[in-house]
């Protein structure tokens, strides 16, 4: 019943059309995306957001969010979820549409244990056959802004270099803290729970001590933090992947955070907002930009393994990971190159291309839907190539966020030049709710980028979309190319800049590892 319910649906959407719908470049987020980088979640890059910041008073500054580690249970003790010490995560810029970075943003993380690398230990036993132990926990007391952190004995810190051209060859600068000239910052320790800690606003007190105003050579001042927040992506993600076991289209799905699997979860956030002439070049307003995790080609355990040398690292760093644009890797790219597309750099994307020309997506949602309620009528657009993927994966949007020059590639795209909206204004669907502010035009945490990729793929950059409260034709498609293209498909997992606070970094306080 379900199912020729959404027959009816798609019929009747074919009809009248919609007005809701949007242009996209991605499909959603990047948990466990490709077959290998699942054997390494701290490397796992999960989301990435690049927007105008909308924080009063940061006019003329971008904020770059680059999430990690996914699906991370607050319960997830004793060891928690901190980076790894030997690997390099990196935010890249191409601000001349070449495909290539131009900035790179680099951090590099160091763990180590108090106490001389002991530890927090205890002493064991009657005076006679005392003994000082270490105890099998990270913390042993409470931590806090009244408690300080006396009682944490493990310590994560990081440091951020700029380097200017090449990732590996270019010019290296180390970015510092503005006001003491520190070059190595601390990450808060993760939230373990509300007697560490308190409630949320004791640990918000704790962890915004972290949030750093930072000066970066020739660019002026900005702000960086990297710690544990709330998980920003919402997505029915279980129904989804079980052969999108719902009705997927608004009014035949309810509208609800429950059906958001991920309301549960943290990750970690890399954070950083920087001055936009930092970002762009020349007259050019258009940035792209991607966050990519590298790892030593070599990795060899150590037989005598401890803290500080659990293994031995050698050879070049190689990248494992790489997200733009989110869910590509999941939902375009062939399971035989998943892995490869981790590896690869934007420049290279040609190799790739027939995922976006003729994507196999639209094709299963066929197979799934219009067989099942025996239909003879395809549901999958048949515009081949499929420009309009093309245009919004590969080039950006003309008029929105297509750079003057352009080398087809997968990254996100922003144009600078396009003010930021506040909070309270924002539409869910960015640039197909009349605010180009917003998605496709980079990625705001409160962007319903599911909805928006449901709908694009099957089509809707077919039809005319609103841009600045004029339906414009965009003359991807002929008529009859995308039969179901003004379907108001949904995975039923709303999300809003209502979600989400107003100031850097934007993502909320992680949920505790335990209630008070």
């Amino acid at each position: 019943m379900k199912k020729r319910i959404l027959h009816c649906a798609m019929a009747m959407a074919m009809t009248a059309g919609t007005g809701m719908l949007s242009i996209s470049q991605s499909y959603a987020s990047s948990h466990r995306e490709a077959p290998n980088i699942t054997r390494m979640p701290k490397v796992d890059s999960t989301d990435f957001y690049m927007f105008n910041s909308y924080e009063s008073g940061r006019e003329g500054f971008v904020t770059l969010l680059a999430n990690y580690v996914p699906l991370q249970d607050p319960q997830g003790g004793p060891n928690y979820f901190s980076m790894d010490p030997s690997a390099l995560y990196e935010i890249h810029i191409d601000n001349d549409g070449d495909a290539k970075e131009d900035l790179t943003f680099q951090f590099s993380f160091r763990n180590r244990l108090s106490n001389n690398g002991n530890g927090i230990s205890l002493n064991i036993g009657p005076d006679s056959d005392k003994q000082t132990v270490a105890i099998p926990l990270k913390h042993a007391g409470g931590i806090g802004v009244s408690a300080g952190t006396a009682n944490l004995g493990f310590l994560e810190t990081y440091t951020v270099t700029m380097v200017k051209g090449d990732r590996r060859k270019g010019t290296k600068r180390r970015i510092s803290h503005a006001e003491t000239g520190a070059r190595r910052f601390t990450k808060p320790y993760d939230y373990v729970g509300e007697k560490t800690f308190g409630d949320g606003a004791a640990y918000e007190s704790y962890a915004s001590q972290y949030i750093n105003p930072i000066s970066v050579p020739g660019c002026g001042e900005g702000k960086v933090f990297v710690g544990q927040r709330k998980e920003s992506f919402v997505v029915n993600l279980g129904e989804t992947f079980d052969l999108v076991n719902y009705a997927p289209i608004d009014g035949l799905i309810d509208q609800s955070k429950d059906n958001d699997d991920l309301r549960n979860k943290n990750i970690t956030t890399i954070a950083l907002e920087l001055p936009v002439d930092c970002l762009t070049s020349g007259s050019d307003s258009i940035i792209g930009g991607w966050t990519s995790a590298s790892l030593r080609q070599t990795r060899v355990l150590n037989r005598r393994a401890s803290f500080a040398k659990p293994e031995f690292n050698k050879g070049a760093f190689t990248q494992v990971s790489r997200l733009g644009s989110p869910l590509v890797n999941e939902l375009v790219i062939g399971l035989k190159d998943k892995d490869r597309f981790s590896v690869s750099e934007p420049k290279g994307d040609g190799q790739f291309a027939t995922y976006v020309t003729h994507p196999t997506l639209p094709a299963l949602l066929d197979i799934l839907f219009r067989e099942a309620v025996g239909s003879t009528d395809n549901i999958a657009p048949t515009n081949f190539p499929r420009n309009d993927l093309i245009a919004a994966f590969l080039t950006g949007i003309a008029g929105v966020n297509q750079p003057k020059a352009v080398v087809p590639s997968e990254m996100l795209r922003l144009n600078t030049a396009i003010g930021a909206v506040p909070a309270s204004q924002q539409s869910t669907f960015g640039v197909a709710g009349d605010d180009l502010a917003g998605f496709p035009n980079g990625r705001r945490p409160g962007d319903d980028v599911v909805d928006i990729a449901l709908r694009v793929v099957m089509g809707r950059l077919c039809h005319p979309v609103p841009v600045n409260g004029v339906d414009t034709a965009l003359g991807f498609c002929e008529p009859g190319q995308a039969i179901v293209g003004t379907v108001p498909f949904t995975d039923g997992a709303p999300v809003s800049a209502a979600d989400f606070n107003e100031q850097f970094p934007y993502l909320l306080t992680p949920i505790a590892g335990s209630p008070n």
